[in-house]
Parts: C-alpha cells; sequence; structure tokens
C-alpha cells in the first residue's frame, strides 16, 4: 500500500460514548483482540441512514448492554472527530476499506445501576470493564486513538466532575 492509496480511503463513520456513573467516573473495557494493555470507550460504526445519535444508544446496548432507557445522553461533540490507523492495520481492519474512523462523540449518565453493564453480550467485544477518571482516559487508550480522546476530555471537562 502506498500513502497514496491510504489517503485516498475514505473514513468509516463511527460514534462513541463516554458513558459516566453517578460519580462521574467514566467507564472503560479492554477489548478482547488486543494484546496491548488498552481501555476504550464504546465506539462502532453508523449504519446506513442511521442517526448517530441513534447509533449511540445502539452501540451501548450491543457492546455493553445497557438500553437506551437506562442513559441520558448529556452532550454531543461540536465536530467530528477522526483518526487514521497505523500502517500495519489499515489493510486488516474493515477489509481495508477505511483508513480510520471520522466519529461523533457523546457524553452519557448511566441511569441504572451498574449490573445493568453486561460485557457478555451476543457477540463480546470486550473481556473486562472498569470505572476510569475521566481525566485518565488519554493514558489509557491505544497511541493512535490518543489525540481522539485528548478532545473529548478537553471538550466535555466542564461537564463532568473530577473530584
Amino acid at each position: 500500500m502506498t500513502a497514496m492509496d491510504f489517503e485516498q480511503r475514505p473514513y468509516r463513520l463511527g460514534v462513541g460514548v463516554a458513558l459516566l456513573n453517578a460519580d462521574d467516573m467514566v467507564f472503560v473495557a479492554r477489548r478482547i483482540d488486543q494484546t496491548a494493555e488498552a481501555w476504550q470507550m464504546p465506539q462502532g460504526g453508523i449504519d446506513e441512514g442511521e442517526d448517530p445519535r441513534a447509533a449511540a444508544f445502539r452501540e451501548l446496548e450491543e457492546e455493553i448492554g445497557v438500553k437506551p432507557g437506562q442513559t441520558e445522553m448529556l452532550a454531543e461533540s461540536r465536530d467530528w472527530l477522526s483518526y487514521d490507523l497505523p500502517a500495519d492495520l489499515a489493510d486488516k481492519v474493515w477489509k481495508g476499506r477505511y483508513r480510520g474512523q471520522k466519529q461523533k462523540w457523546y457524553l452519557a449518565r448511566l441511569l441504572a445501576d451498574e449490573s445493568a453493564i453486561n460485557i457478555a453480550t451476543e457477540h463480546p467485544e470486550f473481556d473486562a470493564w472498569r470505572w476510569a477518571r475521566f481525566g485518565d482516559l488519554p493514558n489509557l487508550i491505544v497511541p493512535f486513538k490518543r489525540p481522539i480522546y485528548q478532545a473529548i476530555v478537553a471538550e466535555f471537562a466542564g461537564r463532568v466532575r473530577t473530584s
């Protein structure tokens, strides 16, 4: 793959959700397919014709078992945030069709008890989960997604208690 080929690929449209508990700790989970000690927030693609907000609710249910009525959306990112995949992943992920993702991010609160969280879904993506401090997010994610997590923390920080 040449740099030109890579740069001509489109971004996959997606969403992500920073899910807070009552103490403003944020949900993070470890991907089943990762060997690195990296934790991420729920995220995924937008289906054709799907509204990004609806996709965010769907991804929460598909990835961590949390149903739409169990969360409250608090904020939406002003802009779409994008990342490029590293060269060693670009031809493997999404069958090599995309250069990375362009995502709309949401800040949400879990209204239900944390027992509503179930990562043993029909198609599990995670093998562990925990609550983390919101400001620690950039240090938990794989390096190529770090700028997005920094942007999310900067944009939503005023809506999250840090102490």
